[in-house]
């Protein structure tokens, strides 16, 4: 078991043996409010793009919703008329090659998993790479007429100065024991969510009806919601020439599955798919695990449902493998097994018209004549 998973793991416990770790916290939570402060009154210098950013980030460490809420939210902008491109450091792909344009045929290995989801999903223009100013850059320029850019995962990064923040908050998984990395898992103290755009990721069936801020009783309807939806299962492995495909039995409901994760908050994935009825055994994996074909061979049993997010990389494997030899028996069985679960991310109406009103006040227009988004 990595170091990763064994932290994250007792961070999702509150194991008692964290609060040694107190003293490096308090030591990170110095640095990181210098470092804001730093930006703030401008003795570290800080990058304005040409035209708005919206970042969307948390202050936690570990899954919240936020890639599918990036997905649905340039979805529903695309169906307005509203040029949007997205940003990211493209963590997990290979620096050396970036800045880089995410295109339907770029490898995870290069520009990231999340990225090739993002792009395989959205069809927009991306550019990654850790320097942001070189991504957007790089974007503006194979794009110049992009309206609005959507940074994901740049919470806190200072250096790019932003119109929109978007804080996304697992409201089920909390906020664990609320302190810093690493006794916790908050990238940033709590103080950080006061007077910020919180969207709130609930389960769809929480009761909303009326929450608490500053000790007032408050109705739902003045929250930004969104809850994950889960999708029908489709195969991973989409060769029409493959006899992988032709004997592959989709799982059905009470069955036994391997959940294999690598993503930030694996239990989640792994509920999801108890709640419609499958009989999980989870093997939680660190955050962007990079999958071997063989290591996948040891869940020999059952189906495997993977997240969309890691079934991109297990797709590029595959297209790999197959570009140089055929499948054989062992592996053939390996992919008639392999399924993937997307998920839709689902926000309710306030939260859109909360963007509408951002996006107004910049002075981009939002076409309410052309195709409306899904929302609770």
């Amino acid at each position: 078991m990595s170091i990763e998973t064994t932290v994250t793991r007792a961070w999702q416990r509150q194991a008692l043996w964290l609060w040694l770790l107190l003293p490096i916290s308090w030591l990170y939570g110095l640095i990181t409010m210098l470092r804001r402060q730093a930006y703030k009154i401008g003795l570290l210098s800080s990058y304005r793009a040409p035209i708005p950013i919206m970042v969307i980030g948390n202050i936690s460490v570990g899954g919240s919703g936020k890639t599918p809420l990036i997905i649905a939210l340039v979805n529903y902008l695309q169906d307005k008329g509203v040029k949007v491109g997205i940003i990211s450091r493209g963590y997990g792909g290979d620096s050396s090659q970036m800045p880089a344009l995410v295109t339907a045929t770029s490898l995870p290995s290069v520009v990231g998993d999340e990225p090739c989801l993002i792009v395989h999903m959205t069809g927009a223009a991306m550019a990654v790479c850790p320097n942001r100013q070189q991504a957007i850059a790089t974007l503006l320029k194979a794009k110049p007429d992009l309206q609005l850019i959507i940074a994901d995962d740049g919470l806190q990064h200072y250096a790019l100065q932003r119109d929109i923040e978007w804080i996304v908050v697992d409201a089920a998984r909390g906020f664990g024991n609320e302190q810093l990395l690493p006794t916790g898992f908050l990238r940033e103290p709590m103080s950080r969510l006061e007077g910020a755009n919180v969207i709130y990721h609930e389960k769809p069936s929480t009761d909303l009806t009326q929450n608490s801020r500053s000790g007032n009783k408050i109705q739902s309807a003045d929250r930004l919601i969104m809850h994950l939806q889960a999708d029908e299962l489709q195969h991973l492995w989409n060769s029409t020439s493959s006899e992988a495909q032709l004997n592959s039995v989709k799982p059905t409901n009470n069955s036994r599955v391997h959940a294999v994760s690598g993503i930030g908050y694996p239990q989640r994935f792994f509920d999801t798919l108890e709640s419609i009825g499958f009989e999980v055994i989870g093997h939680p994996y660190p955050d962007h695990y990079d999958f071997s074909l063989t290591e996948l061979l040891q869940y020999g049993d059952y189906p495997i449902i993977v997240t969309s997010k890691d079934a991109v990389k297990i797709s590029a494997l595959l297209a790999d493998y197959t570009a140089t030899q055929a499948l054989y028996d062992e592996y053939i069985d390996l992919v008639s097994r392999l399924w993937v679960l997307p998920v839709t991310a689902v926000l309710s109406e306030n939260s859109y018209h909360n963007l509408d009103e951002q996006l107004k006040a910049l002075g981009i227009r939002i076409d309410h004549d052309m195709n409306t988004s899904t929302s609770l």
